[in-house]
């Protein structure tokens, strides 16, 4: 993942783009075309709309992930304090072998007394559990302690359309 802002000059089509997929991501070329000009006023080909969304999914403007239903996973929230008396020599595997986790779906630096949080997605309690243990065997002298929240209901997974609203208004900024 990149730290930088994508260097991308939003047109008002790119989010209305961006707006119609969040409301459908499923949602084709050829179909968004439809979507674009019956519902928006914007006449463009399916050619143009496909290159549009590859150019800001290359530029970065948005990532992709699959994430399945979460009926097949269980769903954690990991928060990670530190430990800062061997912080500065094991910061950095314990940092890495987070982030590169098949477990983990999201990993970000936060403030706080919890600085490190992984969105983490298991196949059952007991693959948590064990994830949990392990790290904590191989990791534990960085942390001072895991604190750990399984989702048991996922009440909303998505992008909002309307949140796109402020790149329209003052061109990506």
């Amino acid at each position: 993942m990149s730290d930088s802002r994508p260097a991308w000059d939003f047109k008002e089509r790119d989010v209305v783009i961006l707006r119609e997929l969040a409301r459908d991501p499923q949602l084709s070329a050829r179909e968004l075309t439809d979507v674009l000009e019956e519902e928006h006023g914007i006449d463009v080909s399916h050619v143009t709309v496909s290159k549009a969304i590859r150019n800001m999914r290359e530029a970065g403007v948005f990532r992709e992930a699959i994430i399945p239903n979460e009926s097949y996973f269980t769903f954690a929230l990991m928060e990670f304090k530190f430990n800062p008396e061997n912080f500065k020599e094991h910061w950095r595997d314990t940092m890495e072998h987070i982030r590169s986790s098949q477990y983990s779906i999201f990993y970000f630096l936060s403030d706080g007394e919890y600085q490190w949080k992984s969105v983490m997605m298991f196949p059952s309690q007991e693959a948590e559990s064990k994830w949990l243990h392990e790290f904590y065997k191989e990791h534990g002298q960085a942390v001072s302690n895991v604190r750990s929240s399984t989702m048991t209901n996922v009440l909303k997974f998505g992008t909002t359309p309307g949140l796109f609203d402020h790149l329209e208004s003052n061109g990506g900024e």
